[in-house]
């Protein structure tokens, strides 16, 4: 290996290993706080165990569409891009499973450290949740700069992207089908026919739903952003190795630019784990938040030194724009992941006007609620979009396409403490679950319920995070694709494509990539609908055929309903998961690279509008229909409750499965595209 490649990719490796030092330090740390007493014990350990068993089951079944896949990328396009392919998806599944299980294990211990108030409770579930966000990165970095390393293969490295995001997306649509099958049927019959409470041990579908918050929310967010982590990191390498060259070979410093971003932003959001603790106040999220901006503040602080010293060694030469650009770039990135997350919290906070908008709009009924609902997540999608726009102006003003892939990276650099703070949620969530089953002091719901309150902001906030980052990743995967598109029609002597409006095969690419989106979303949704029809029947059976279950005489029978939306979830998520794979294949061969092309930028225009509606809709229903439950508008009992319970119904398949799985099958959809693009270029008759 060239001397500037292992000068480089040492200290890089050495930050991903970092990241990973330090989640293994947190594991210790969270298993040795107490766990509580027995009944507490009994709880986590079916919630443990179903945890397990879903994604157990789930992998197997993601290893056989896997295998089939490995075999045709070896055969077609090379033994690298296969082993590559099968090494991105392998992280991307470990990354979900290594930060369940330590979710599964802090639930407890955030419920038993509640009982000494809420600054306890705070650092136990985000230190677990810690746990997720460090792997995520940690495997990222380490992965893309070992794959690149090993092989120094530009191409084939896009199939290390490719098993990164195949994963998220089958993560995505199973843990998401999964958890809104089971909170959905839980509530329907639990709270609107049996009238019992949320989290009630006498609810048949409780323990489903404790273990579809990890499997969801857990698992299916850290395969997410890994996958969207990954994939901008090779992106912006790909796009910096064809657009800087020295002697004909790629310019390595701009291939690395965006990894170093990466190493230097772990070693940040480490230090910014230390300040997330409450102060003298109350304000939970400022706790959180304190510990992202110092983490961006120190992040930002390394992007300038690295900057500098590459400078002033002279290896930023040809680049065409100011050198210190780049790092404006890099400001950028970081502005939008601190700007989205502010408006993403004002869209599904319950203290801000939409959430009390959708609140006060129950009073007079569940139709008027969904109508407030749905007007809120389309509001929703204005401001995020519009601070996208402006940073993909302003980035490529400063440093061209090269200069939107750097943003992107700082942007994504920040996933280690995002997803930390993400899932903090399913642990806060669970904790309230099992203070409830087992019966804690009322003092301790008092402490967990406020913390589940912010977990549900939390989850929004990152959700909208990762379509934001999308949005950006997906737009540098496309300036990759035409870069690799016209680069094999020159070099077969070939007149080069774009992407003119009155090509009738454009305007046909758009409409394709356009109905992806709506596609894709209406069949996680009807699969949500099916599984939940299941989970709500098998309740209803065990209320009528049990008896004493009301009374608290007899117990439940929860592993059937366990068993019954695992089967359902893994069955479920096998079309919409295939759909984004071959839908651009199809339009590829039968109508050629420019109505590929066009199809990539219907998909990602449409399909950000639709996730972010989606996922800040659900959001505010969901802290709406909570926030009644604090008191206001009648509070619990009441109409306006029950209307608010149908209006958070009909978001959970929003918010927690549809909308976040739209964000990998962007990706998908572009990986496949660039992976698939030499061969439909050369093969095809075009318009």
């Amino acid at each position: 290996m060239p001397t500037l490649d292992r000068a480089i990719l040492l200290p890089i490796g050495a930050a991903g290993l970092l990241a990973l030092l330090f989640a293994v330090y947190l594991i210790f740390w969270v298993l040795r706080q107490p766990e509580g007493n027995d009944r507490m014990k009994e709880i986590a350990k079916a919630i443990q165990e179903g945890a397990q068993a879903y994604l157990n089951r789930q992998y197997t079944i993601i290893a056989g569409i896997g295998a089939v896949i490995f075999l045709f990328l070896t055969f077609t396009l090379g033994w690298k891009t296969g082993v590559l392919f099968l090494i991105g998806a392998v992280l991307s599944g470990a990354a979900g499973y290594v930060g369940m299980n330590i979710s599964v294990r802090s639930n407890l211990r955030t419920a038993e450290a509640a009982r000494g108030g809420i600054n306890p409770a705070l650092q136990l579930a985000f230190k677990g949740g810690a746990v997720t966000g460090f792997f995520v990165v940690g495997f990222g970095l380490i992965g893309v700069a070992l794959a690149y390393g090993v092989f120094q293969d530009f191409n084939a490295l896009v199939g290390f992207a490719f098993g990164a995001s195949l994963i998220s997306v089958f993560a995505r649509l199973g843990g998401g089908i999964y958890t809104k099958a089971a909170d959905v049927g839980a509530d329907l019959v639990g709270k609107l026919e049996a009238g019992i409470p949320e989290d009630d041990p006498r609810n048949p579908a409780v323990i489903a739903d404790n273990v579809g918050d990890n499997v969801g929310d857990c698992a299916g967010m850290a395969a997410d952003l890994f996958e969207t982590y990954a994939v901008t990191a090779v992106a912006t390498m790909l796009l910096g190795s064809l657009l800087y060259k020295v002697g004909g070979k790629p310019d390595l410093v701009f291939v690395f630019y965006p990894l170093m971003l990466g190493a230097v932003s772990i070693v940040a959001s480490i230090i910014g784990t230390f300040f997330v603790r409450m102060g003298r106040g109350t304000w939970i999220m400022g706790a959180l938040y304190r510990g992202l901006l110092v983490s961006a503040v120190i992040a930002l602080a390394g992007f300038l030194l690295i900057t500098i010293l590459l400078n002033n060694g002279g290896y930023l030469t040809h680049f065409d724009h100011p050198v210190f650009n780049l790092f404006w770039c890099a400001v950028i990135g970081i502005v939008i992941t601190v700007l989205i997350v502010a408006v993403t919290e004002f869209f599904t906070g319950a203290q801000f006007w939409p959430v009390r908008t959708i609140a006060k709009a129950s009073q007079t009924g569940h139709a008027t609620n969904i109508i407030a609902g749905l007007a809120i997540g389309m509001e929703g999608t204005a401001i995020p979009v519009l601070i996208i726009a402006v940073g993909i102006l302003a980035s490529a003003a400063l440093g061209g396409l090269y200069g939107i892939g750097i943003a992107a990276m700082a942007l994504l650099s920040m996933t280690g403490i995002v997803v930390a703070i993400d899932s903090y949620g399913p642990i806060t969530d669970n904790a309230g679950g099992i203070a409830e089953m087992a019966n804690l002091p009322e003092s301790v719901r008092q402490v967990t319920d406020p913390l589940d309150a912010v977990g549900n902001t939390t989850k929004a906030v990152t959700k909208g995070y990762a379509i934001g980052s999308a949005g950006l990743a997906a737009l540098v995967l496309f300036a990759s694709y035409t870069d690799i598109l016209n680069n094999t029609l020159l070099a077969n002597h070939l007149p080069t494509i774009n992407f003119d409006l009155t090509a009738p095969p454009v305007i046909a690419g758009l409409l394709l990539g356009g109905i992806m989106p709506f596609l894709f979303g209406s069949l996680a949704m009807l699969a949500v609908g099916r599984a939940a029809g299941g989970v709500v029947t098998e309740v209803r059976r065990q209320f009528r055929e049990i008896p004493g279950i009301m009374e608290g005489t007899a117990k439940p029978e929860y592993a059937k309903c366990v068993a019954l939306v695992t089967a359902a979830a893994q069955r479920e998520m096998i079309l919409p998961g295939l759909l984004p794979v071959v839908a651009p294949l199809v339009v590829g061969f039968v109508l050629g690279a420019q109505a590929l092309g066009a199809m990539l930028l219907g998909t990602i225009v449409v399909g950000v509008f639709v996730a972010l509606q989606m996922t800040t809709g659900g959001g505010a229903w969901d802290n709406a229909k909570k926030y009644i439950e604090e008191g206001n508008y009648g509070g619990k009992g009441s109409d306006a409750h029950a209307a608010a319970v149908t209006g958070d119904t009909v978001g959970d398949p929003c918010k927690d499965t549809a909308g976040p799985a739209i964000n990998p099958m962007i990706k998908v959809m572009n990986i496949i595209a660039i992976l698939g693009i030499p061969t439909i270029a050369l093969h095809h008759l075009f318009f």
